[in-house]
């Protein structure tokens, strides 16, 4: 990243707008994407989850039949007494957690991890984890849970912890590195079915063609503003919205200044297409 641009990891902030507030806003639902403005996570739109205490999370992603159906994405936000001892009820579920306030204490193992923001989390299926803040405050991270594809001859991940601070942008070619991606898993390591990375776009850096293919996408707005192209609809976005992109749903974008655009990106990869 430049000299003099900064990392950022927006964070919602809750509350409910005012009475005087106009009603329509840039929430959009269709049969090829869907955004959900950071403007919309208020207090009345949180859910709760059994065997957490001290909790509230944002569901921005869930499985839906015809629509993205190989995810689901949370915002959850930890009070200081905020934690879980089962926070996966699912054992076929692998997780990957991505922390954007506080600090996150995260014990696999019997050995216990704290990140803090930037801080990336991978455990796999199966894996006996807990959670808890480790901050006085308020620590807010995204939780991202997909069922693994397990294959015969290939063994599963292992768990593994990084931060975006150490991990070097790869710059998408003949972009000077206006266009980069930081990459969590290794896209060479056939055992991952998920890929988690942050996509950066320096001002005016375009995504130059509409990228149409298989992968389902998850994409919460970290920081900075752009214009995307979906399905030939141009729409804006900015730090704390959420885009949901359906498989083979077109997509492109310009971005914005004066800061950098930068995004948490899902994707599912390294599968064969199910067939029904």
């Amino acid at each position: 990243m430049p000299s003099g641009l900064q990392q950022s990891y927006h964070v919602p902030s809750g509350g409910l707008p005012p009475q005087s507030q106009l009603v329509t806003g840039r929430s959009m639902f269709t049969e090829a994407f869907a955004v959900i403005p950071g403007g919309v996570l208020s207090d009345i739109v949180t859910s709760a989850l059994p065997f957490w205490r001290d909790m509230r999370m944002w569901v921005l992603a869930r499985p839906l039949s015809g629509f993205a159906e190989t995810f689901s994405q949370y915002i959850v936000e930890l009070g200081p007494d905020g934690g879980s001892d089962r926070p996966e009820t699912d054992p076929e579920a692998e997780t990957a957690l991505f922390v954007v306030q506080g600090q996150l204490r995260i014990e696999l193992h019997a050995q216990a991890t704290v990140l803090e923001p930037g801080g990336f989390a991978y455990l796999p299926a199966g894996a006996e984890w807990h959670v808890a803040n480790a901050d006085a405050g308020t620590t807010v991270f995204h939780w991202i849970r997909k069922r693994y594809s397990q294959l015969p001859g290939l063994p599963a991940p292992e768990p593994f912890f990084a931060t975006e601070r150490d991990l070097a942008p790869v710059p998408m070619p003949d972009t000077n590195g206006a266009w980069a991606t930081t990459r969590f898993m290794d896209p060479e390591d056939m055992r991952h079915d998920m890929h988690v990375t942050i996509v950066t776009l320096q001002p005016g850096a375009v995504i130059p063609f509409d990228e149409t293919h298989v992968m389902e996408h998850g994409l919460y707005v970290l920081q900075g503003k752009a214009v995307y192209h979906l399905n030939q609809q141009w729409v804006e976005v900015e730090a704390g919205d959420f885009m949901w992109l359906r498989a083979f749903c077109p997509q492109a974008c310009y971005a914005g200044g004066p800061d950098p655009f930068r995004y948490l990106l899902y994707k599912d990869v390294n599968r064969h297409a199910l067939l029904p």
